[in-house]
């Protein structure tokens, strides 16, 4: 008959490696499955755009019973970045309660972006949740001009009209320098993440005021931008060390990018913390195994996905709630780092 077969649970799980009760499991978000296990499922799931059978009940009501949680990044990006499997787990137990099924959906391209933007129109899904957000990307005005219910798990700018949930970006940088300047450091490096990204300004912003409130002059050269990646901090750690020799610490606006900094470190003779020291942002598992053990500021990164998820629910059943903006707190967890 021709045409391309339905992805189904087995066809995930060949894909994963993994049996299909894993994969089950991982769609019910089931803490019975490693966080590997858990990465690899998820890759498979967006990469064959596999969406449970039950969303097809919806189709002969004006509800689909379906949300979409969109991460417009790649597949090897939301397997090796602990941030995306926690807003998951969040997202799932919130949906848990009730008979909503979750569509993964990736959005790595245009022709990506415009199979997600017909999914909308023809209200296959009754709201979306939108995870990594960049400044300038049409997808949540799109989403807003087209009026289906969407949250997001951050923010574009301070002047956000959509409802979000964040956490203290800012707060926790300028924790992480002050609890560098209490250590003794005198030149207090950055790591960012993409300036695109609200997350990776205000994490610039909190360092940058906690450093001019202690009467330390920031300079353009304290600064590399990263793509909060491992190998991005590998590269702006390298910058750094070339930019500014004589500097004892470095604050890394994500624990992954903050693991290739220890890497570059490492490369480069540099004892952690007797000559830098480094602390990280996410407290993720990534913070618990680096050598050594990484201090990271800590977010309440399951708490954002379920906050997202009821929020998105509420106005799925009350389009006239009015919009939320949430933020969370941080706290520094002190390690063998710093």
């Amino acid at each position: 008959m021709g045409g391309r077969q339905r992805p189904t649970i087995k066809t995930v799980a060949a894909r994963a490696g993994v049996g299909r009760t894993t994969v089950s499991r991982v769609i019910n978000g089931s803490e019975l499955v490693s966080e590997q296990a858990r990465a690899a499922v998820l890759a498979a799931i967006a990469e064959l755009n596999y969406v449970p059978n039950s969303v097809a009940r919806g189709l002969v009501t004006s509800r689909t019973n379906s949300v979409a949680l969109v991460i417009p990044e790649s597949a090897s990006r939301l397997g090796s970045e602990p941030y995306f499997a926690a807003v998951i787990r969040g997202v799932s137990t919130a949906l848990a309660e009730t008979r909503t099924q979750l569509q993964l959906v990736l959005v790595r391209d245009q022709s990506e972006r415009d199979q997600l933007t017909e999914s909308v129109a023809e209200r296959r899904v009754d709201g979306v949740l939108l995870v990594s957000v960049h400044e300038h990307d049409p997808l949540p005005g799109l989403l807003e001009d087209m009026g289906l219910p969407t949250v997001l798990a951050g923010r574009r700018s301070p002047a956000e009209s959509l409802s979000h949930v964040h956490s203290d970006n800012a707060g926790g940088a300028a924790a992480a320098v002050r609890h560098l300047l209490a250590r003794g450091r005198r030149t207090i490096t950055t790591i960012s993440g993409p300036l695109d990204m609200d997350v990776a300004r205000s994490r610039l912003q909190g360092w940058r005021e906690a450093l001019e409130k202690a009467g330390h002059e920031v300079t353009d050269r304290l600064v590399v931008s990263a793509d909060f990646t491992e190998e991005g901090g590998e590269a702006a750690m390298r910058s750094l060390l070339g930019q500014v020799p004589g500097l004892d610490a470095v604050f890394v606006a994500s624990d992954v990018m903050a693991a290739g900094a220890l890497a570059e470190l490492r490369r480069q003779k540099r004892g952690v913390p007797d000559d830098v020291a480094v602390v990280g942002f996410d407290d993720s598992i990534i913070a618990r195994h680096c050598s050594p053990p990484l201090t990271s500021v800590r977010q309440p990164i399951e708490e954002i996905g379920s906050m997202i998820a009821h929020i998105l629910l509420r106005e799925i059943g009350d389009p006239e709630q009015p919009r939320q903006h949430v933020v969370l707190p941080t706290e520094l967890v002190v390690r063998e780092s710093s």
